[in-house]
């Protein structure tokens, strides 16, 4: 994702600078392991581009963390939530990666759309994710022009009425609850069903979609 004419040195990091941490004189943006360092008199049009680069950095750096997780749930399975903790990532975040990653085979991911334009029809059958992808590189749609396309795809589906279930459950769970709901500063409901959402993808090996999707 990162265009051609490379300003950026993706491999600096701040151990390789003197004990103050500055690098020596560069005319290239160099990333450090805490921030980026700018040549003073960077011009616009490089500064522009840089943006563009590091852009296309984050946007890779989801496929990579997706792919990582994918990798280890596959051959690990008993020690990846081990890794995932070393490298001080969170498990939902790694886990919308994850999921996103392998319902796309490399061959079928679009390097001229971004990771987040491959999410939003993630959950589609094959088929409409490519007829949509498809659409969306050739009219160069945003994602939100794109999210706006698949849910005018969607067929309205009549769920029959069944009787509500209760669960009984001891008000101190549920003040707990409500407590680390507002801790995150999510929606009680929105909550709930996410943490539901982890249990499910942990029994079924993280197949169900993520509930922000």
């Amino acid at each position: 994702m990162v265009d051609d004419g490379t300003l950026i040195d993706e491999h600096v990091l701040v151990s390789d600078y003197p004990a103050n941490g500055l690098p020596a004189a560069s005319d290239r943006v160099l990333m450090t392991g805490t921030g980026l360092w700018i040549p003073k008199e960077l011009g616009f049009d490089e500064w522009e581009r840089a943006g563009r680069q590091l852009a296309g950095i984050v946007d890779s750096s989801s496929w990579w963390l997706g792919d990582w997780l994918v990798y280890g749930k596959k051959h690990y399975a008993d020690r990846y939530r081990i890794a995932i903790r070393s490298a001080g990532l969170r498990y939902q975040t790694l886990r919308n990666y994850a999921w996103v990653a392998r319902r796309f085979d490399l061959s079928r991911r679009r390097a001229a759309l971004t990771f987040q334009h491959h999410a939003e029809v993630a959950s589609r059958p094959p088929h409409e994710q490519d007829q949509l992808l498809d659409q969306a590189e050739q009219e160069n749609w945003t994602t939100k022009q794109l999210r706006e396309a698949t849910r005018g795809a969607v067929e309205p589906v009549v769920i029959p009425t069944v009787p509500s279930a209760r669960i009984e459950l001891p008000n101190n769970r549920v003040g707990v609850w409500r407590r680390a709901a507002d801790e995150a500063r999510v929606d009680f409901e929105k909550w709930v069903m996410t943490m539901l959402d982890w249990a499910a993808a942990e029994v079924l090996g993280d197949e169900t979609p993520p509930s922000s999707q």
